[in-house]
């Protein structure tokens, strides 16, 4: 193993226990073992998964069963490196792809590695986030970012690959209308990857007002208020739909809205199932699809923020620190905010000589 001058042997680290339970550890540093890089983290993003976690310590079959550490949207600078692995990535600013899989299952040899049924996904029970000082990915899972973006934007490469998978699974073409309901960070990262990819109409629903108007600066053609009296994906003229809300209303509406031949990909998940209208699936020949993660997403996400083509710094409402990660929880929960970040401000030295 290779290190960097930095000292470390203990870290702090954030721990959901239960529903709204957290605490905080002080565990050892792992050590990186052949082809994989540890990781000192700068930055994470505040994702929707790790508040339903927090708030009911399951989503669907994905149980709290003992503690967690949540957090999957990071980026980080190596500290070191294992056997097998240049030297010379010490030091180097990366953004992480916080899934790790079976490479010679079925599903990642077709190309669909994210449905690994043993894929180990950073914060999904049982496996340990990123909401702590240290962690530990394969070498190739971890991106050097261009020096353009900033740790707090590499953090956000994560939700930014979502948007670039749901867009490529519905095959969004030149002069396409693409409806997106939902603008949080994946429905508003979805309308700017939509027109990237041809889109000449992006509408964007949502309730929030505050929602609305942020997503006219994030793509959007024009935007419509799901709860209007008047407004209503109703023309039926859309090409694609894609929703990032998991509400069942959005849903029908949104599927409602699809000319014959159109895509529903669904992204957003919400209640477990949802009543869908069959005979209108049928006789217009819709396709329906689950959207679930990314794979082989992270290159293009990455250049595309890299060029400026997709903002991410934008995105960014607020900023907690590691000793504040039930703040950043609530917080990502109020009207209008956007993307939270949690900053982890200790180094392992600290705590090593803390502890």
């Amino acid at each position: 193993m290779v290190v960097s001058e930095d000292r470390f042997e203990k870290q702090l680290v954030s721990v959901l226990y239960s529903p709204k339970h957290l605490g905080y550890e002080t565990r050892p540093v792992p050590v990186p073992g052949p082809g994989q890089v540890l990781i000192r983290v700068s930055a994470v993003g505040v994702c929707g998964s790790d508040v339903h976690y927090y708030n009911h310590g399951r989503i669907g079959d994905f149980v709290v069963e003992k503690p967690l550490v949540l957090g999957h949207e990071v980026s980080g600078v190596i500290a070191a490196v294992g056997d097998g692995v240049a030297a010379e990535r010490i030091g180097s600013l990366v953004t992480l792809e916080p899934q790790v899989t079976n490479h010679w299952g079925e599903q990642s040899r077709q190309g669909r590695y994210n449905l690994d049924p043993e894929v180990e996904f950073f914060a999904t029970p049982p496996f340990d986030g990123a909401l702590c000082e240290y962690v530990l990915l394969p070498s190739q899972l971890a991106f050097d970012v261009p020096p353009v973006l900033s740790a707090e934007e590499a953090a956000l490469i994560e939700p930014l690959a979502v948007a670039v998978a749901s867009v490529r699974h519905a095959r969004v073409g030149l002069g396409e209308r693409v409806a997106v309901a939902g603008a949080g960070p994946i429905g508003l990262l979805a309308a700017q990857v939509a027109r990237l990819a041809g889109a000449v109409d992006v509408v964007v629903s949502d309730p929030l007002q505050s929602a609305r108007d942020r997503a006219l600066r994030f793509g959007a053609t024009s935007v419509l208020d799901p709860v209007g009296a008047r407004e209503s994906f109703r023309d039926s003229s859309f090409d694609v739909f894609i929703d990032a809300s998991g509400v069942e209303a959005a849903i029908v509406a949104g599927v409602r809205a699809l000319k014959p031949a159109g895509r529903a990909m669904l992204v957003g998940m919400g209640a477990d199932t949802v009543s869908l209208p069959l005979g209108l699936l049928q006789v217009r020949e819709l396709e329906v699809r689950g959207v679930f993660r990314y794979a082989n997403a992270w290159p293009a996400a990455i250049d595309l923020a890299a060029t400026g083509a997709v903002s991410l710094s934008e995105l960014i409402t607020a900023r907690y620190g590691l000793d504040q990660v039930e703040e950043a929880l609530q917080a990502a929960q109020r009207p209008g905010e956007v993307k939270v970040v949690v900053i982890p401000k200790g180094h392992c030295g600290q705590w090593a000589a803390e502890g």
